[in-house]
């Protein structure tokens, strides 16, 4: 597998591809790790499946909770981990979180930013997804590249003497509060308008979960009519921020519980009629 930056936001995956030929990647974001709302286990139960099966595994933001820091209005000591509870604040989440994800770094193959991340970064001046990607290179010498808040993944899948296929992924952290009625439908349907050419789609940020088909006609150069299906899948959460109702922030605003956990991308290579085909699948993570 080869990995290479192609522009500021933009990674090219190219894979050497035969029939039957299978491709797993972790889609997650809000892991929120550091809070003691995190569902660690669950968590690391993934990030252990993701090795098994040899998976690249994508996060796209707020891997970091970092709410406990000087400048953040919803401060409060009282919800720290123990380990936390340290003069160097941020530089304590960086180093404890290195040493949890050292483990799976050589199968880590994006970290994106979401607004937890960007909220550091404009109150203390320190990006929290670099630091924290160019240690886990250093100690695991793994390739752990850093997008923005929105990007993209081209995967190339080459097939010996006979050309390759292509597919597109589209990611933003999101934005909104994720409504009880639409979970976050609306705005994949403005999405979809201005961005072209994604065969998949994901957001997270609003801690809900689900996967939406939608179809896309378009005519080709020669006269043709293709019809194409793509994704766009909505990531949940590892943090259980609602618990059992008894309070806090999520219960007070009557936000509700929202699920947890990630899903799996898999491309399947094979042929379909003497044609070259890579079918993708979104699977929940269980």
């Amino acid at each position: 597998m080869d990995v290479k930056k192609t522009d500021t936001n933009v990674l090219r995956i190219t894979m050497d591809a035969k029939s039957g030929n299978e491709f797993w990647f972790l889609l997650r974001s809000d892991a929120h790790h550091d809070s003691p709302k995190c569902d660690r286990s669950l968590e690391k139960k993934h990030l252990d499946q993701a090795l098994e099966r040899n998976a690249k595994i994508i996060d796209i933001g707020d891997l970091f909770c970092a709410m406990q820091g000087k400048y953040d209005p919803r401060s409060d000591k009282g919800s720290l981990r123990p380990e936390h509870q340290v003069n160097d604040y941020l530089d304590a989440l960086v180093r404890t979180t290195v040493d949890d994800y050292t483990p799976y770094a050589k199968n880590w193959l994006v970290m994106g930013k979401g607004n937890h991340e960007t909220a550091i970064t404009k109150r203390h001046e320190t990006d929290l997804t670099d630091r924290l990607a160019t240690v886990l290179n250093y100690k695991a010498n793994s390739n752990i590249q850093t997008l923005g808040y929105s990007g993209w993944i081209k995967f190339i899948f080459k097939y010996s003497q006979t050309g390759q296929l292509t597919q597109s992924l589209w990611f933003t952290h999101g934005y909104g509060g994720g409504s009880p009625v639409t979970h976050g439908i609306i705005a994949s349907a403005r999405e979809n308008v201005y961005i072209e050419n994604a065969d998949i789609m994901v957001s997270g940020h609003v801690h809900r979960s689900w996967v939406q088909e939608f179809v896309k006609l378009r005519l080709t150069n020669t006269g043709v009519v293709q019809r194409r299906i793509g994704f766009y899948v909505k990531t949940p959460t590892y943090k259980d921020a609602y618990g059992d109702g008894t309070g806090g922030f999520e219960v007070e605003r009557g936000m509700g519980p929202r699920p947890l956990g990630a899903y799996w991308l898999k491309f399947t290579c094979g042929y379909l009629d003497g044609r070259r085909i890579v079918t993708p699948q979104i699977i929940k993570a269980d």
